[in-house]
């Protein structure tokens, strides 16, 4: 027998789009903008259940554990973009997070939706990338149901790791079992099942806020600059010298030069502007505070104002 979810929040008829076909361009613009306004009061519901899974993989990371991100069809695809965009962003070992979706990375690109209802893959998924007690696996699930999903969390927990399970159903509906459980609860979308919308947008706001409350907690981001900024590019390069002009009283040129004596590595060249130690030096007093530029200051007794 087929199962029938349609009681599910995520599969309900939205009663403001059911002349959705009807709507002028602009009509169905106001609608969407309205709608997503609730992605942000869902946000705000989730605020505790966010800020304790950020603390939980910040203290399992500085152990040597790593993040996982596990889903399916869109669910899948946000987590691996996200962990895609943390070696960029915080110059992060591509394997500290990593994403898993169904079906591979060709599921990236072709829709691969069939292969959510094998939880054995799931589970073969955890063992492939042999998750331990150390590491943080978060499975993501809009409507809470995917087999997929529910075979990874269960496997994760099996070997001992820190399961997150992010969903936009309530747990009246679908309990799930992990040590959290994220609920972002955005009601009914504007096309009914469409859980690339609003479900789509409040999950990439959430696996932002994750990522980056993570890394700042880490040591990756000094104020509100990305420190640890991985200059690859042009534009990541001048994102850097500007950093460095902006924390120092060095001109451009200057800050180039000191950039280069560092091995392009923003915070180390911070802190051997601060404390006129050489790049050795300066690493290794980062080395002793686990990468933490304002920790080392205040070892150093420096003031970087």
């Amino acid at each position: 027998m087929l199962n029938n979810r349609g009681h599910l929040l995520t599969e309900q008829i939205n009663p403001d789009s059911q002349n959705l076909d009807n709507l002028s361009s602009l009509e169905i613009v106001e609608l969407f903008n309205k709608e997503d306004y609730k992605t942000v009061e869902a946000i705000a519901e989730a605020k505790l259940a966010l800020a304790q899974t950020i603390d939980k993989t910040a203290e399992s990371l500085r152990q040597g554990g790593r993040l996982f991100y596990v889903g399916a069809g869109t669910s899948g695809r946000l987590g691996v973009l996200d962990a895609a965009e943390c070696p960029p962003t915080f110059c992060t070992n591509p394997e500290l997070v990593q994403g898993i979706i169904a079906g591979g990375a060709g599921a990236l690109i072709r829709s691969s939706e069939n292969l959510e209802d094998r939880p054995e893959d799931g589970e073969s998924a955890i063992a492939h990338h042999e998750i331990n007690n150390l590491d943080v696996v978060i499975g993501i699930t809009a409507g809470g149901t995917t087999p997929y999903v529910h075979g990874a969390l269960h496997a994760a927990q099996e070997r001992g790791a820190t399961t997150v399970a992010i969903s936009c159903v309530t747990p009246q509906q679908v309990p799930i079992n992990a040590d959290i459980d994220i609920r972002l609860i955005v009601g009914a979308e504007i096309l009914a099942g469409s859980t690339r919308l609003k479900a789509g947008t409040v999950t990439k706001m959430a696996l932002n806020i994750i990522s980056t409350g993570v890394m700042v907690k880490l040591g990756k981001v000094y104020g509100n600059r990305m420190i640890d900024v991985s200059v690859t590019n042009i534009k990541l390069r001048d994102r850097a010298l500007r950093i460095i002009c902006d924390l120092t009283d060095l001109n451009r040129q200057e800050a180039d030069k000191l950039l280069q004596r560092s091995g392009k590595k923003v915070k180390l060249a911070l802190l051997m502007q601060w404390t006129g130690l050489d790049a050795e030096s300066a690493q290794k007093l980062l080395s002793q505070n686990q990468g933490n530029l304002r920790a080392s200051i205040k070892e150093g007794g420096i003031s970087s104002e």
